[in-house]
């Protein structure tokens, strides 16, 4: 009797081995169909070339009918190859936008968060050495005429009455207000988005002047007491974040407990931003390490205007390597955001700021500059 048990328990326990093997086969099966293509690049398993992407938001008259191709009788039967077509949610000021402005204008202003977003890159390209000695004069010279040259010419950058009581601002951070760039019409039409980022930000006179204006301004600063807050009267919002070059550990202990620091694409993600007009940013060394994450993570494409201050004091946090180094790091960075369609419209040295250069006096240099970049596909 106990072995008539056993047999039939090892008979429904094979069954249940066969089972399990069949269903794992058709489901890697049925997997690999639809899998395929994404993980080949848009290759299909026999190695071909899948179907091009059709153009967002525009669709053949063939395919407004669900039908690609011409049906095909065999047997007497018609087959019809039926294609699918997903679109990406707009943001919902960029589709604000667009009912104002032509859409030639809209596509060239506005890109879509995440039409550019490819795989992040691991290192930026560096820019050959100034010279084969790799000398620090040699590097800190082409690096200095560089942030000193403007590249394109914004007439009046702010405009008439743009900063009250302009004698008293400590730094004086200036925007592109060309008409050949998208920020003065976002303007017009109160479509703008603004980013502060610093620590206990002192000058808020361009932050205020977009507010009054009817632009969306989120300051970050980490010093504030609330996580959020929205001043009414200088109509802002504030929240207690801290932009990083990285987003924290939740498994370290250490880094648990600075929640609150966190890169600029996971915030514009968890605020559902796609993109922002101006960037404002006084992070104090730590602004070479984040912008290298923005380039790398092509965060900054969907940036218009960067502005943003630069200290030359020391290498930075996180930035090793001897001071030749340091410099050509620095200088790679700038001709990166270059290859991203930005350009240098505004360069101010803080006359009121040590004359240091990576701890001694180079060339009489400030050691703190802001900088003023324009995205020029933003038209």
């Amino acid at each position: 009797m106990s072995k008539d048990k056993l047999r039939k328990v090892f008979a429904f326990r094979l069954c249940l081995l066969f089972t399990a093997v069949f269903v794992c086969i058709q489901v890697y099966t049925d997997l690999g169909e639809w899998a395929w293509p994404l993980f080949s690049g848009g290759r299909t398993a026999e190695g071909r070339q899948g179907p091009p992407r059709q153009a967002q938001g525009k669709r053949t008259s063939a395919e407004k009918g669900g039908i690609t191709g011409n049906p095909r009788r065999r047997d007497g039967v018609t087959k019809r190859q039926v294609t699918y077509v997903r679109t990406l949610k707009r943001d919902p000021t960029a589709a604000a936008s667009s009912t104002t402005t032509s859409p030639e204008k809209a596509a060239g202003c506005c890109p879509s968060f995440l039409n550019h977003r490819k795989f992040p890159r691991w290192r930026i390209d560096m820019q050959p050495w100034a010279s084969p000695s790799h000398s620090l004069k040699d590097e800190a010279l082409r690096f200095l005429n560089y942030i000193s040259s403007p590249q394109i010419s914004c007439g009046t950058p702010l405009g008439d009455g743009w900063v009250e009581n302009r004698e008293v601002t400590e730094r004086p951070w200036q925007i592109c207000l060309d008409e050949r760039y998208s920020l003065s019409h976002r303007i017009k039409n109160k479509q703008c988005r603004v980013y502060s980022l610093g620590l206990e930000i002192v000058d808020k006179h361009l932050e205020m002047s977009l507010a009054k204006r009817g632009c969306e301004v989120h300051c970050f600063d980490p010093s504030i007491k609330q996580a959020h807050f929205h001043d009414s009267e200088l109509r802002m919002w504030y929240h207690r974040i801290s932009v990083d070059w990285r987003d924290p550990n939740p498994a370290i202990l250490g880094q648990r407990l600075h929640s609150n620091t966190k890169k600029l694409a996971t915030i514009l993600n968890e605020f559902g931003h796609r993109k922002i007009d101006v960037l404002k940013a006084d992070m104090e060394s730590a602004e070479w390490k984040i912008l290298e994450n923005l380039i790398l993570e092509r965060v900054i494409d969907e940036v218009g205007q960067l502005v943003f201050e630069v200290h030359l004091h020391w290498p930075g946090f996180e930035v090793s390597g001897d001071d030749s180094t340091v410099v050509r790091y620095w200088y790679s960075l700038l001709k990166e955001l270059e290859q991203s369609h930005f350009r240098l419209f505004y360069s101010h040295t803080d006359r009121s700021r040590p004359r240091l250069f990576l701890h001694r006096n180079l060339f009489n240099a400030s050691s703190t500059y802001t900088l003023g970049w324009v995205n020029t596909r933003w038209t």
